[in-house]
């Protein structure tokens, strides 16, 4: 796909970027994002009961949805009368969703500034997140109890969309890490259960909360899976939902298309995201640094979550990429945030050293760019820092090995992209 709208320029994107350069932001690891799931601050205590405008009929006691829903640990403030644990969704309090979103600017040269952000009042279009696998509970199922694990990540991944639209992220009985990594721990059952969820919260929203208005689907890795799975049987053939979603998100989730085509393989009619204001797309890739090795887990069909989504590897398919800031081709500068120590004080041990700074995020300008490459099967966005004398910014790295890649942080290294095209598609979309 080599030179194609989607897949973007050539070149091998085999030679790896110098990684070591310490200075006052320290070694933001690629780590930061389960290590922040896992220790975060916050959780679900105190979380309001209120609703929004239009949100579940309440009755004169919990359904049995949501007495199950429960005794699987679930908050019951946060539990709505369809028996749906939600995350975050507006009315909601504490909501991590929409927590302080200013950031500190480090600049290559010169002092850093602060740029301040918020939720937006009343945004046109809603957000549908699907976390990706955080959960260290010692099951092949996690409960439906708020942990720290997903407000961490539910803060470092969706809490900025909410410039762009409101957030909703249900809870769901996810795999597990223990069920991803040990052997044999993941079932078919265990799957169907984390998807059950999945799908009852959809319903949910759209009986409920939706009201006609557009959504964007955001999901990363087995959040991605989900989504993939979602927009397969609910969305994809469905011309009176699809034409109200505005756009999907789907990160290191292995979406595939035929080779050099924008749309087949995964979605029959939900096409990939050519421009900034196209809407009814795909928005997906999996980031690398160097080329992904024959046995990457992301960038090949087959690999990685691709099971997780009911995808095998099949002839003349490829791993879908759409360069969030160049959706049209070519390369184009990426927009990071991450998570500072001030939002996220007990991932430094895990995660090296992250910078101390007044606000509860930090981005780099000018530090990444990202280019759509194919390759010996593989397809991803190459992630390049080039050395710059004097810059004394460091470059995240991939800490889990090369068959991983940015995997960690597929959404972070973009996050400012990612909201600027929900944005734009917002502007642009005509439900």
């Amino acid at each position: 796909m080599t030179g194609s709208r989607v897949a973007g320029g050539g070149g091998s994107g085999g030679s790896r970027p110098e990684r070591v350069r310490l200075g006052r932001v320290g070694a933001v690891a690629v780590t930061f994002l389960i290590a922040a799931s896992l220790v975060a601050c916050g959780s679900a205590t105190g979380r309001s009961a209120a609703g929004t405008a239009g949100s579940s009929t309440t009755t004169s006691g919990p359904s049995a949805a949501a007495r199950a829903a429960i005794a699987e640990g679930a908050d019951p403030a946060a539990t709505d009368a369809a028996g749906v644990e939600w995350l975050c969704r507006p009315g909601h309090a504490p909501d991590p969703c929409t927590d302080n979103l200013d950031a500190t600017v480090i600049p290559r040269t010169g002092p850093d500034t602060r740029q301040p952000a918020s939720p937006a009042a009343d945004p046109p279009i809603d957000c549908f997140y699907v976390y990706p696998t955080v959960s260290p509970q010692p099951t092949t199922n996690a409960n439906l109890a708020i942990d720290p694990a997903e407000t961490g990540v539910a803060r470092a991944q969706a809490s900025r969309f909410s410039q762009a639209c409101k957030v909703y992220a249900p809870m769901y009985r996810q795999l597990t890490l223990h069920a991803i990594s040990a052997p044999g721990a993941s079932t078919v059952s265990g799957l169907a259960t984390a998807y059950a969820d999945v799908v009852a919260a959809w319903k949910d929203y759209l009986a409920n909360d939706n009201h006609g208005r557009g959504f964007v689907l955001i999901g990363h890795s087995q959040g991605a899976a989900m989504l993939i799975r979602l927009i397969k049987t609910q969305i994809d053939n469905d011309p009176s939902v699809r034409s109200h979603l505005v756009s999907a998100i789907v990160l290191g989730g292995n979406v595939t298309v035929p080779v050099g085509k924008v749309v087949g393989g995964s979605f029959d009619h939900v096409p990939a995201c050519t421009s900034t204001t196209e809407t009814g797309c795909v928005i997906a890739y999996s980031s690398f640094d160097t080329t992904p090795p024959a046995n990457s887990l992301f960038g090949r069909p087959g690999a990685g979550v691709s099971l997780l989504a009911g995808q095998g590897a099949s002839a003349g398919l490829q791993v879908l990429c759409v360069n969030p800031a160049a959706p049209g081709g070519g390369t184009g500068p990426l927009i990071p945030y991450f998570p500072s120590r001030t939002a996220a004080s007990g991932i430094v041990a895990a995660a090296g050293q992250l910078p101390a700074l007044p606000t509860p995020w930090f981005t780099e300008p000018g530090l990444y760019t990202g280019t759509c490459m194919s390759q010996g099967g593989a397809t991803w966005l190459q992630v390049s820092a080039p050395t710059v004398p004097g810059d004394p910014r460091t470059v995240v790295k991939e800490t889990l090995g090369p068959t991983w890649g940015l995997h960690l942080v597929d959404v972070n290294i973009a996050l400012g992209n990612l909201v600027d095209l929900v944005r734009a598609e917002a502007a642009s979309y005509r439900g």
